[in-house]
């Protein structure tokens, strides 16, 4: 069995992102995985790094146990909206504070730690415009910048995706399907 970390990276309740990660954690709870959910709009931290990466912030204790269960999970799942064509700040601030402790000191010496190495992931993008505009026209850009510019860089391989474009504008069955197509990927832990 797995141990997950399913984080939902929206500055807003009640989403369809929020729906998107409980439905992976739904999966992945039936077939006996370890899993824990993170959302972001229902979290109590300061998502700003008040003195860069010179000194690292305490973390507050919703981020500590974020933070914790992220450096001991296996697989990681990320979920969030493409907003001005990238990760809403509240998501890149999660990730700024909880990382910054694992690599801050280490790159001050010239060292490049991988924190999260050993750990896979999946990124999961939901948008307003469709998903193949996203990845031919705009090649993905803020996917790539996530994968490897963030979870690379700290060790984080395979890295799968799945982008869930025109959101507002599809079926209800469409959403239907969707939803459950996390519940299977949350059973297989991919």
């Amino acid at each position: 069995m797995a141990r997950i970390a399913v984080v939902v990276g929206h500055s807003r309740k009640n989403t369809f992102c929020e729906a998107l990660g409980e439905a992976y954690v739904r999966g992945a709870k039936s077939a006996g995985h370890e899993v824990s959910l993170f959302v972001t709009s229902r979290m109590k931290f300061d998502p700003i790094l008040h003195h860069g990466y010179e000194k690292p912030q305490p973390l507050e204790p919703d981020l500590k146990a974020a933070s914790d269960a992220i450096l001991a999970a296996d697989h990681l799942v990320i979920v969030f909206p493409l907003w001005l064509g990238t990760l809403p700040a509240i998501l890149k601030g999660f990730l700024e504070r909880i990382l910054i402790a694992e690599v801050a000191e280490p790159l001050k010496q010239g060292k490049y730690p991988k924190p999260l190495r050993g750990k896979s992931a999946r990124v999961v993008i939901t948008m307003g415009m469709p998903g193949f505009v996203y990845r031919w026209f705009f090649g993905a850009h803020a996917l790539k910048m996530l994968k490897r510019n963030i979870l690379k860089f700290v060790g984080v391989s395979p890295i799968r995706s799945t982008v869930h474009g025109y959101v507002e504008g599809v079926s209800g069955t469409r959403r239907e399907n969707w939803l459950a197509n996390m519940e299977t990927l949350g059973r297989e832990a991919r």
